[in-house]
């Protein structure tokens, strides 16, 4: 695993750690203060004082739990990103219940968030690398600049159909990581509900909540939006979210029909659904139908992926830089020349309609 944090300058990473419970303050001050790269600015115990001591000490990265007393994190992170903008990690309840404050915060600009353990005690290492992984990701990327252009963002409008699909049964693979959920929520309403290919969303997130994400992007789209389930069958007009903790591939049931197969990640930490599974899967399942698509997130998930599409005689496009919240798998693809197309995040919709 590579480190996404590590500053040319010298410095190191200030954190303001923000959470209600004096034990996690002090469990993470704990892991902040041993890594070399990282420095505990200051602690705050709610939002209000969250706010106060972000202004007040100019934190790199501000760790913001969602429930608090006083004032909770959403109201401190929206307050954080419209005055003093920097990059947040949440931290949220590992729980179908934690997920549509947590899913709120990542489409108000929050970078990631980090799920804390459902039971007290626990072994510290089992979150430790998840939490300097994410912390340091975040300080290296773009929040301040992509929260100023979605403040500016018009609602994305419908992509049109401008003719009829040359050929039936083309696939969609859509990858993201940190900042996928703000780029998705532009990309899918744009699509129209009568696009003539399926689409399966490689999310990395934990399994109590991709269902929830599923809903919310199908409330804001045009084409339906659901959860994968094992077995269910891949049509035209319809979205599948990969389940957390899952990976999906494909395979035949005759008569050219296709079907989802659901198995236990290959993952490792909070980089799951693997991309890359899927991505292969289509390559050899769809050949030249398939489509795949790499979002903001970190890490190189994704790459080997497009590689296959590529060699299987499919089409790749990568997000860009400029509109990416960390530029990471987009660019490990990029580097490796396996993107067709490099593209700012409100042209993807239009290049997918117009590659199916």
């Amino acid at each position: 695993m590579d480190n996404p944090g590590a500053r040319g300058d010298g410095k190191k990473i200030s954190v303001l750690i923000v959470d209600d419970s004096a034990l996690v303050r002090q469990m993470l001050s704990d892991m902040i203060s041993k890594d070399p790269e990282m420095e505990v600015a200051g602690l705050a115990r709610d939002g209000i004082e969250a706010i106060r001591l972000t202004q007040k000490l100019d934190p790199d990265v501000v760790t913001m739990d969602i429930h608090m007393p006083e004032m909770d994190g959403i109201s401190a992170l929206e307050y954080i990103m419209k005055k003093t903008p920097r990059p947040v990690v949440m931290l949220s309840a590992l729980a179908k219940k934690g997920a549509p404050p947590t899913l709120r915060s990542l489409e108000l600009g929050a970078v990631d968030f980090i799920a804390k353990p459902s039971q007290f005690p626990f072994s510290v290492n089992e979150v430790r690398e998840d939490v300097i992984w994410k912390i340091k990701a975040a300080a290296s990327s773009r929040a301040k600049e992509i929260w100023e252009r979605a403040r500016k963002a018009k609602a994305p409008k419908t992509v049109k159909l401008r003719r009829k699909a040359a050929r039936g049964g083309r696939i969609v693979i859509v990858g993201a990581s940190a900042g996928g959920p703000m780029a998705l929520a532009e990309i899918m309403p744009a699509l129209p509900a009568e696009l003539p290919a399926s689409i399966v969303i490689v999310q990395h997130m934990p399994g109590p909540f991709t269902g929830s994400f599923a809903e919310r992007l199908n409330s804001k789209s045009r084409i339906s939006v659901k959860e994968a389930e094992q077995g269910e069958e891949i049509a035209e007009g319809k979205a599948l979210v990969v389940p957390g903790e899952q990976d999906l591939a494909f395979e035949g049931i005759g008569g050219g029909r296709v079907r989802a197969r659901l198995m236990p990640t290959v993952a490792r930490h909070s980089a799951s659904p693997v991309i890359d599974v899927t991505m292969e899967s289509a390559a050899r399942r769809f050949g030249s139908k398939s489509i795949g698509v790499l979002l903001s997130g970190m890490g190189n998930d994704g790459a080997m992926g497009m590689g296959m599409i590529r060699d299987a005689g499919g089409e790749t496009i990568a997000q860009n830089e400029e509109t990416c919240l960390v530029y990471g798998m987009p660019r490990a693809a990029v580097e490796r020349n396996l993107a067709l197309e490099v593209l700012p995040v409100e042209k993807i919709a239009g290049a997918i309609v117009n590659m199916v």
